[in-house]
């Protein structure tokens, strides 16, 4: 039989704060798998109008990936005791997300100018699930950013380095969760007419 190693209480409580974000995320994703649901049984109806996507939502796609990488190498700057390294990056990663809000919300101002309207005369069934769709993930996005600026303060006061980077390591968790959550959304917006 194996020996239990004792973990000690800082080990015990990071442990017990990820298991806590992971449950978070896996209701996230049952949220958003209950939402594209809808989406596939919908396509079904007669009144279903297949709507092009704006750019700026393909744009904005760059834009979160390349955050996820920024915030990477801030993670590894941390561990690395380079705390300049750490802030620059952590602020670079806010401004890509923050730019990454502003495309949505361009993305929206397309398809009101093209007459695509969540409710009311020019709404359909579709154009309600691509508004709801992305405003709930933008909803996420914005408690990332929120994520982030704590993140960013938290490292300028050098609050974290290489033996104290939990709250660093569970923004991060967070916010790679939400870019890989619109990439998958984006892809199912995009493929969905093809596969269902």
């Amino acid at each position: 039989m194996m020996e239990e190693i004792e973990l000690t209480h800082v080990e015990k409580v990071a442990r017990s704060k990820k298991q806590m974000m992971w449950f978070a995320i896996v209701s996230l994703i049952m949220m958003f798998a209950g939402l594209t649901s809808a989406y596939v049984v919908s396509r079904g109806r007669k009144d279903w109008v297949e709507i092009e996507l704006p750019q700026e939502f393909f744009w904005s796609t760059g834009l979160i990936l390349l955050s996820s990488l920024t915030l990477f190498l801030a993670k590894k700057a941390i561990l690395s005791n380079n705390k300049n390294s750490a802030t620059i990056m952590t602020v670079v990663t806010f401004i890509l997300g923050s730019i990454f809000v502003y495309m949505q919300f361009e993305g929206f101002d397309n398809l009101v100018n093209k007459k695509i309207f969540l409710t009311g005369q020019g709404s359909s069934v579709n154009a309600s699930f691509i508004y709801v769709i992305v405003v709930a993930h933008l909803a996420h996005i914005v408690a990332g950013l929120i994520a982030l600026l704590i993140m960013t303060i938290r490292t300028v006061q050098g609050k974290y380095s290489s033996k104290n980077i939990l709250g660093f390591e569970l923004g991060s968790i967070f916010w790679h969760f939400v870019d890989v959550l619109w990439i998958y959304l984006l892809l199912f917006l995009v493929f969905a007419k093809d596969i269902f």
